[in-house]
């Protein structure tokens, strides 16, 4: 009987000396750079977009509750109907029960839920020479970091709010997931941030300005030849709508375009007026997402959304690419890939 309850004792043992490894990968000699370092390189190089309200307020968005019908004219028979879904219109006038959203085109107000505002989210402009001494990253959630690797968060850390943007000093995996240094005793789940990963050019890209979309990290970056200048996040097709990895160009482009599918089935979504929006894959663009803010995770229907600052920025930088004097209307290059496989 003892000697099954040494073993039994032993095996417990063993197992805690594991976890307790597993949480502390670094100790007892302590692992990331030094207090220095971080005092020396405290804030990212980088410069984020001024948000221009009097863009992200130039509409008036509102999500229909319910079926979606739409009117000729207030009280006319017979509207168009397309059932319930995931469904946003642009208030153009509004009339007390009726709210008219397009050329001919009205819905009943008590429909409508309040005027949605888009998300205040904006991308960083990076340094043209290159001088970023480590990785940038964003949070993804509020958070407050552990003191060690692997540990639960400490409550007297600093706090951060989604969308911060961290240098990350130094990586150590625990139990197969990186950790990361982003300050202090501040370490971070992987699955907590998105990085800023440049990539080099690909031969098959023949467009001064391109654009790279990591599916993994979530993260648009913009390029001019060799060197990046802005990145972002995005939020790119889910599992049974993926957006296509590979190399593409944009081949045409509106600032307002209407966007709807999958008719008749619990997916379907009507989004008027989705605005700066740039087609390179077929039906698959780069535009602004007004309706959400979930930049930094999959949650599209294959296009890669993004925040409106963004997407003007984007639209507007892009615009050298066109030649419309020889009616070329190709616009830059778009590589679409993956720095990692999704767990």
């Amino acid at each position: 009987m003892r000697a099954i309850f040494t073993v039994v004792f032993v095996a417990l043992l063993l197992v805690a000396s594991q976890a307790a490894a597993a949480q502390t990968t670094c100790l007892p000699n302590g692992c990331g750079v030094p207090g220095s370092t971080i005092e020396a390189h405290r804030s990212p190089n980088v410069r984020s977009l001024t948000v221009d309200d009097e863009l992200l307020g130039d509409r008036d968005y509102r999500q229909v509750n319910g079926s979606l019908a739409i009117y000729s004219a207030p009280d006319s028979p017979e509207p168009d109907s397309y059932g319930e879904g995931y469904t946003f219109v642009t208030v153009q006038e509004d009339h007390g029960e009726w709210a008219k959203v397009g050329e001919d085109q009205w819905v009943r107000t008590d429909n409508l839920g309040e005027r949605f505002t888009p998300s205040r989210f904006a991308g960083a402009l990076l340094p043209l020479d290159g001088n970023l001494p480590f990785t940038v990253a964003w949070t993804l959630t509020h958070l407050r970091g552990s003191k060690t690797p692997g540990a639960p968060e400490a409550a007297d850390n600093r706090f951060l709010y989604r969308y911060s943007r961290v240098y990350i000093y130094a990586a150590v995996q625990v139990d197969g997931y990186d950790w990361y240094q982003i300050g202090h005793d501040q370490w971070v789940h992987q699955f907590k941030v998105a990085k800023i990963l440049p990539v080099p050019r690909p031969a098959t890209v023949d467009t001064h300005k391109w654009i790279s979309v990591d599916l993994y990290e979530q993260v648009a970056i913009a390029y001019e030849g060799e060197t990046p200048v802005f990145a972002t996040l995005v939020s790119s097709g889910m599992a049974d709508w993926p957006t296509n990895e590979g190399v593409f160009h944009v081949y045409v482009r509106f600032t307002r375009a209407l966007m709807s599918g999958a008719y008749n089935q619990p997916d379907f979504y009507y989004l008027q007026e989705v605005p700066w929006t740039m087609y390179y894959d077929d039906q698959i663009a780069l535009h602004g997402a007004y309706w959400h803010d979930g930049f930094g995770f999959r949650r599209s229907h294959g296009c890669v959304n993004l925040a409106i600052t963004d997407a003007h920025w984007l639209f507007q930088w892009s615009e050298s690419e066109y030649d419309y004097q020889a009616a070329d209307y190709t616009g830059p290059a778009v590589y679409v890939y993956s720095s990692g496989d999704y767990d």
